[in-house]
């Protein structure tokens, strides 16, 4: 008898749409492994736990990303009910999704990061920051590229806009040069690609627009910025304590060698995503990607 697993979708964040271009996807690979699947687009709590009732799914396939979807909060549901799910834990999710903190496990553990600051939007706004020109400003706990700024002067310091002015930032040295990631699964990393984008960095439209980026895999880099990229993104992926999939993105060159960015816990999987495509390179396929998701779902077991 074949699992059955409910694909989660949609949900409250900022990269909803993200989610929901990749759920047929997704559906798809899970099904053409012989799995059955229930796709679930999460709008309300309730309608969810109903759904979990009435389905009595073997394992859920977060298929979320952003908050309440990477970040801790529906993996902290899913323990509570005692139901396995793809991708990592809480407390790899919580320590993944926020950037601060990824960031002081990341310089603790000899990995290479960017000098800044941490404070909150309003802090920005009304004191300004110490970390000179250029600079990038983003949200400590947002994915896909949402709220980030490049900021290489005054102009474009007034260009920097954050409605909820609580929210937390980080503000960090630019580093120029190659943007690099790096998939690491169970526990090993293969491959570094590089991202050329029309737009001047990897941002919201150049991750989900055909055409704007070009990927180069593998990257070409020297080899020991490769080697660098690799050992950073293993080192990250077991310090979290990811379950099966990570991704980490790199900044690289001569001056500055490899700069660690941030990990994510719950890598983009669209057809523009940049994991199934590194898996592909090392010869595993979508589906096999998927299954293999599903197959490592787990838990925080109620002793």
């Amino acid at each position: 008898m074949s699992k059955k697993v409910l694909l989660l979708y949609g949900g409250f964040s900022a990269e909803r749409d993200v989610s929901i271009s990749s759920k047929n996807d997704i559906s798809a690979a899970l099904k053409s492994k012989g799995y059955s699947v229930v796709e679930h687009d999460l709008t309300d709590v309730r309608s969810f736990l109903q759904v979990l009732d009435e389905e009595k799914p073997n394992v859920v396939y977060n298929g979320l990303y952003g908050n309440w979807g990477e970040d801790g909060e529906i993996q902290g549901l899913l323990d509570m009910l005692q139901i396995p799910y793809t991708h990592s834990g809480v407390a790899a999710s919580v320590l993944g999704m926020n950037k601060h903190l990824t960031k002081i496990l990341a310089a603790n553990l000899g990995v290479k990061v960017a000098d800044g600051e941490y404070k909150t939007a309003r802090e920005y706004f009304e004191k300004g920051t110490s970390v000179p020109y250029p600079y990038v400003i983003k949200p400590v706990s947002d994915g896909s590229s949402v709220g980030v700024f490049i900021v290489k002067n005054a102009d474009d310091a007034r260009k920097v806009s954050y409605p909820n002015k609580s929210v937390a930032v980080l503000i960090e040295k630019y580093v120029d040069g190659h943007e690099l990631t790096a998939m690491c699964l169970n526990g090993k990393a293969h491959v570094v690609t590089e991202l050329k984008a029309k737009n001047e960095f990897y941002d919201y439209n150049a991750k989900y627009t055909n055409g704007i980026t070009c990927h180069v895999l593998p990257a070409q880099i020297p080899d020991e910025a490769v080697k660098t990229c690799l050992h950073y993104a293993e080192v990250m992926h077991k310090a979290v304590n990811c379950n099966t999939l990570s991704r980490c993105d790199f900044r690289y060159n001569e001056t500055d060698g490899v700069v660690f960015l941030e990990i994510n816990t719950n890598p983009g999987m669209t057809s523009l995503s940049l994991v199934p495509e590194q898996a592909k390179y090392i010869g595993i396929g979508y589906a096999d990607l998927c299954a293999e998701l599903v197959e490592n779902a787990t838990y925080r077991k109620i002793k």
